[in-house]
C-alpha cells in the first residue's frame, strides 16, 4: 500500500518542529524521523543501479550521467517517490520550511536526487550557494558501519569542524550561503550509502529534467 502524501507531510511538519538548531560554523539543523517509519524500506529498495566512480570523485557533478532524481518519469513509476515529492510540494510543508529554516521558496522548484556513495567517494567542500535556495540532506542507510558517513561541516576556511549525524530517516539542514561548507571527507564505506538530497532551486536551474515538477513553481 502506498504511503500517502498527507503521512509525508505529517512526518516532515513534526520533524521540523523537534529540530535542533546549530550556530556554528553557521546555522544548521539536525532532524529525525523526518519519514513515515514504513516509507524507509521502500526508498532504500529503489532498484537504481549504485554509478560506478571509476576512480574519479571529489564533485558530484563529475558522474551527471548516472545521477538519479525523484523526477517526473519516477514519480510515475513509484509511489514512494510520488508521495515524497507530493509532500514536499505542499504548501504545508513549503510554508513551515519558509518560515522555520528562513529559506526564501517562492518561484524555486523542488529537485530530489537520490544518492548511492561508494567507496572512494568524497566531495571537496562547497556552499550550495547559487541557485539553490534551501538544502536538507536526508540519510538513509541503516548499515551499522555507516554511522560514521555523516556530512563535513567546514568553517569559512574550510577548515573541517564537525561531521554530522548518520542514521537513517534523520537529516541535516541549512540555507546556502557563502559559508555554508560542507562535503565529505575521503573514508572507507561499506557497500552503499543512501541519502536523499532536497534541494529547492530557481528557475536559473537549467537541467529541468532533474526537477520533480518543472512547470509547477513555488508559490510563497
Amino acid at each position: 500500500m502506498a504511503i500517502t502524501k498527507d503521512a509525508f507531510v505529517a512526518a516532515l511538519l513534526e520533524s521540523i518542529d523537534g529540530a535542533r538548531r546549530e550556530e556554528q560554523p553557521y546555522r544548521h539543523w539536525f532532524l529525525q524521523r523526518c519519514l513515515p517509519a514504513d516509507a524507509v524500506d521502500p526508498i532504500l529498495d529503489l532498484p537504481f543501479p549504485a554509478p560506478d566512480l571509476g576512480g574519479v570523485s571529489g564533485k558530484r557533478e563529475l558522474h551527471n550521467a548516472t545521477r538519479k532524481y525523484f523526477d517526473v518519469e519516477n514519480r510515475a513509476k513509484f509511489p514512494v517517490c510520488e508521495g515524497f515529492c507530493q509532500a514536499f510540494q505542499d504548501k504545508r510543508v513549503t510554508d513551515k520550511v519558509a518560515s522555520f529554516f528562513g529559506a526564501r521558496l517562492n518561484d524555486t522548484y523542488l529537485r530530489i536526487e537520490y544518492g548511492q556513495d561508494t567507496d572512494s567517494f568524497w566531495l571537496e567542500p562547497h556552499t550550495d550557494l547559487g541557485v539553490k535556495m534551501f538544502t536538507m540532506l536526508l540519510y538513509m542507510s541503516k548499515n551499522p558501519q555507516h554511522r560514521s558517513l555523516g556530512t563535513d561541516i567546514y568553517d569559512q576556511d574550510k577548515k573541517h569542524v564537525a561531521t554530522s549525524p548518520f542514521a537513517p530517516n534523520a537529516a541535516m539542514v541549512f540555507v546556502p550561503s557563502g559559508i555554508t561548507y560542507h562535503g565529505f571527507e575521503a573514508r572507507r564505506i561499506e557497500g552503499v550509502r543512501k541519502s536523499v538530497i532536497i534541494n529547492y532551486v530557481t528557475n536559473e536551474w537549467r537541467a529541468r529534467e532533474q526537477l520533480a515538477f518543472p512547470d509547477r513553481p513555488i508559490v510563497a
